[in-house]
């Protein structure tokens, strides 16, 4: 017996241990004023709420106390059997009443299929008010479903009981809907679908002028969307009206089709049609005629039912109405063909998003227009204005391959496009491909450079160029300038060049060429700049992609190019430093001539300004794996007049002049001392026969004209004739010729011509000693043939003036004829000192007596 009841209850206890494991319990804890419930469907499963002895259990489950409560599903997938609402009352009585309706425990419930009921009341004869946030909501047939799976439909309590206003989707031309008195808006969400609600505001609206009255907001065409009434397919019966607020854009045209209309059996008056444009047309037409088509502006829609037959098999009301806006006015057509320019693309696009321009390129419309390379296009512009239009043409060139030698490609210019566009170019983009691990050398014209766009310095050329790789990195904004410094940029990799207008406003008079490609073998650095720098002002240097920052672990290279008697002087003006994950920034310079050694910083290190350089150079800047910030430098290139060159000749030069002022300070001091010298020995000679020989530089400081050393007040006769008195000299010594050691002679009278004056005879070699008788001219001095002298200086004025000063005379007073005759008497020398000149009685020469100048 104990054997057969053993297994029975091991079998129940089982059973109750897997209704147990099939058991689902969760906690749920309503908001306040938010009603839960949950219905099954079928009577597979049970819910209960709470736990222990106090548990209830029931097919349905309604939660209005605001506290935690547990609620257990005798299933282990209650979500199959059993949906949820949460129900949510407002009461909108008041004028200021403004309520934003939002899904209360909307991330609860997953597992459910969810319906949130907003339940509205207003006061009596009023509407309640429902704005729907942009882009507002659309229209959808009660058995079609939004493609979120977020269903919104409106229901409104009437008298005869409710009416079903519609089914709703968010992202339509709908903006508001008023319904009358009293309704409910539902939110429908099946399980496992995401809750995407629209928040929409519950206000009171006006006195009520019908069942429903919505405002549509209909957008730039062609567009089109429907409507219906309530309760469509089942058909409306009560003598209401429903209204539709349609606003138009301008330059839209609208129609309006009925699509499907049932009439309803009426008792009394008809189904009647009111349509208002703007404020002063208004007319009606029955559903059955035809609606209003091409029209513009604002419109309205009143449909009125009538009293209709509400009997069984009987159909209400039910229309189905289709709005279309298109554009109005003729559009203009033109053709593009590009089939015969390899690799060029068109593309135009609207610039202004408030304008009502339409473009089609197919008869399709596009709110972008692109043409391919090598195709055929029909192109439609209605409504166009120029200025809104932006026209692009983007060209790709495959750049021939090298191994070893460069090779200069075309030059860039820009195609002839169909004149027939009714858009000017606005930019041009060369697209340059290489086959192989190439660089591209972008070369300006000849007798141009490139100059590269800085605050400092700008580019205020026509046109300017934005270089950049295909990476999307930027390397500059260029232009080309006649006071350009870059004669070369070498790029790795493909190149993107595009042009834009910079003081004109469109490329269509600008042709080109604007550069020159070559392509050359691959380089170890990103770009390489080759730079001349002007003599005239500063050069600036940017890194590529500034002040944006290079690219991580990327490189630049500038060679500096310093022409002869300059020297450069570089600044880094602006400088930012990353902080690096790995590896270091590092921006070094060395010379290009020789092998000296190299000037390196990193991002630890300060820079050493300002850098000289005597000669030709190289900047190389390379970038790290930058953790945060970014490397970018801006560099300053001056160059300054060498003066090493000129230095020894400047020092020559001073130093000659230092030397001549030495020599001439020398003589002067020399010519001062023998001045201040005193005079010892000191004569003058009258020789009577030969011509006179002034001794030194025994000379007046002035002419003999000009002052009056010659000129004495009385002639004292003892000391000019004393030694005539002397008897203790031997006859035989004192002849009367030697007085003292020196010659003299007596005064006689001139007896010779006075109206002409020969010349003096000058010889080389020896004067003239001929004596001449009676009233032929004899010289008034002759020096004797053994007397010989140094050559004589050369006198300051002629011999033969009666004015002439003969230096050689003896310290005695002659007299002479200054002019007519007169006398005059002349102090000869002051010298006191007296020579006894040794004679030999065989010769007639004497030895020559020492002289000093006389001053």
């Amino acid at each position: 017996m104990c054997s057969c009841v053993f297994p029975v209850c091991i079998g129940l206890i089982l059973l109750q241990i897997h209704k147990i494991s099939e058991c689902h319990k969760i906690e749920v804890s309503p908001d306040s004023g938010t009603i839960i419930i949950f219905k099954a469907q079928s009577q597979d499963c049970s819910v209960c709420k709470d736990e222990g002895p106090s548990q209830t259990c029931n097919s349905d489950l309604e939660l209005t106390e605001a506290q935690p409560t547990t609620v257990t599903f005798n299933c282990s997938q209650p979500g199959d059997v059993f949906n949820v609402e949460i129900n949510q009352k407002i009461d909108c009585s008041t004028t200021d009443c403004s309520i934003i309706a939002v899904p209360l425990n909307s991330t609860r419930f997953l597992e459910f299929t969810r319906t949130f009921n907003w339940d509205l009341k207003v006061q009596s004869g009023k509407v309640f008010q429902l704005d729907f946030p942009s882009p507002g909501m659309r229209q959808i047939k009660p058995s079609q479903s939004c493609p979120d799976k977020n269903t919104y439909t409106i229901i409104a309590y009437q008298r005869t009981g409710p009416a079903n206003i519609g089914s709703f989707c968010r992202n339509g031309p709908i903006s508001r809907i008023q319904v009358l008195y009293r309704g409910r808006v539902t939110l429908e969400v099946p399980k496992g679908t995401d809750l995407n609600p629209s928040d929409f505001k519950v206000s009171m609206g006006p006195a009520a002028r019908g069942v429903v009255e919505m405002d549509v907001k209909l957008p730039r065409g062609p567009f089109s969307v429907d409507f219906f009434t309530p309760d469509y397919a089942k058909g409306y019966y009560d003598e209401q009206k429903m209204k539709w607020n349609f606003a138009v854009k301008p330059m839209q045209n609208f129609t309006v089709r009925f699509q499907h209309y049932t009439p309803p059996q009426c008792q009394k008056k008809a189904v009647m049609c009111d349509y208002a444009l703007g404020d002063k047309t208004s007319f009606t037409v029955a559903p059955t005629e035809t609606q209003p088509a091409n029209k513009q502006g604002d419109f309205s829609l009143t449909l009125t039912n009538c009293d209709a037959k509400k009997v069984a098999n009987v159909p209400g009301l039910s229309l189905n109405f289709n709005v279309e806006v298109f554009r109005s006015g003729t559009p203009y057509l033109c053709t593009v063909d590009l089939r015969n320019e390899e690799g060029l693309s068109l593309q135009i696009e609207n610039k202004n998003p408030e304008s009502y321009c339409e473009m089609s390129l197919n008869s399709v419309m596009q709110e972008k227009i692109v043409v391919p390379a090598g195709t055929k296009a029909d192109l439609s512009f209605l409504d166009c204005p120029v200025q809104d239009l932006q026209l692009t043409a983007t060209k790709v060139i495959d750049c021939p391959s090298v191994s070893a030698r460069d090779v200069t490609g075309p030059s860039l210019t820009i195609p002839t496009l169909d004149p027939s566009l009714p858009v000017p170019l606005h930019q041009f983009t060369w697209l340059l491909r290489l086959q192989d691990q190439n660089t591209v050398d972008l070369m300006p014209l000849k007798g141009s450079r490139l100059h590269q766009s800085v605050p400092d310095k700008q580019c205020n050329e026509r046109v300017s160029l934005l270089i950049s790789e295909t990476e999307g990195s930027h390397i500059g904004q260029f232009c080309s300038a006649a006071e350009g410094t870059i004669q070369k940029i070498q790029i790795k990799g493909n190149v993107s060049i595009t042009i834009t207008p910079n003081i004109i406003k469109y490329l269509s008079q600008e042709k080109g060429p604007f550069l020159t490609i070559g392509i050359s073998p691959e380089i170890t650095e990103n770009v390489i700049y080759t730079v001349s720098p002007l003599i005239s002002g500063p050069m600036y240097l940017a890194t590529p992609n500034w002040p944006d920052g290079m690219n991580p672990s990327s490189s630049a290279s500038w060679i500096i190019n310093i022409p002869q008697e300059y020297k450069a002087e570089l600044l880094f003006s602006n400088v930012s430093q990353p902080k690096c994950d790995s590896g270091h920034t590092e921006v070094s310079i060395g010379s290009l001539d020789s092998q000296d050694q190299t000037q390196s910083w990193r991002e630890d290190q300060s820079f050493i300004v300002p850098v000289v350089q005597q000669q030709s150079f190289y900047l190389n800047m390379s970038n790290c794996e930058p953790k945060s910030d970014r490397f970018a430098v801006l560099s300053k290139i001056s160059l300054l007049k060498e003066t090493k060159k000129f230095l020894g000749i400047i020092l020559a030069i001073v130093g000659g002049l230092l030397l001549l002022v030495i020599i001439a300070v020398i003589v002067v001091c020399v010519i001062r001392k023998r001045k201040n010298k005193p005079n010892n020995n000191t004569s003058s000679i009258f020789m009577p026969s030969g011509k006179p020989v002034p001794l030194g530089n025994a000379g007046f400081p002035k002419t003999r004209a000009d002052n009056e050393s010659h000129v004495y007040a009385s002639i004292d006769d003892p000391t000019m004739y004393g030694y005539l008195g002397d008897k203790n000299q031997p006859t035989e010594v004192d002849n009367g010729a030697w007085s003292n050691g020196h010659q003299v002679d007596a005064y006689r009278p001139f007896t010779g011509p006075t109206n002409s004056i020969p010349a003096a005879m000058v010889s080389s070699t020896k004067y003239s000693l001929d004596i001449r008788e009676g009233d032929a001219f004899q010289p008034f001095l002759n020096p004797p043939n053994t007397f010989n002298l140094p050559r004589p200086h050369s006198p300051l004025i002629l011999q033969g003036s009666l004015g002439f000063e003969d230096r050689r005379m003896m310290d005695n007073t002659l007299n002479t004829f200054k002019s007519g005759r007169d006398i005059n008497p002349i102090r000869l020398s002051s010298d006191k000192s007296r020579l006894q000149p040794q004679m030999d009685s065989d010769s007639d020469s004497y030895p020559e007596p020492e002289y000093e100048e006389t001053m």
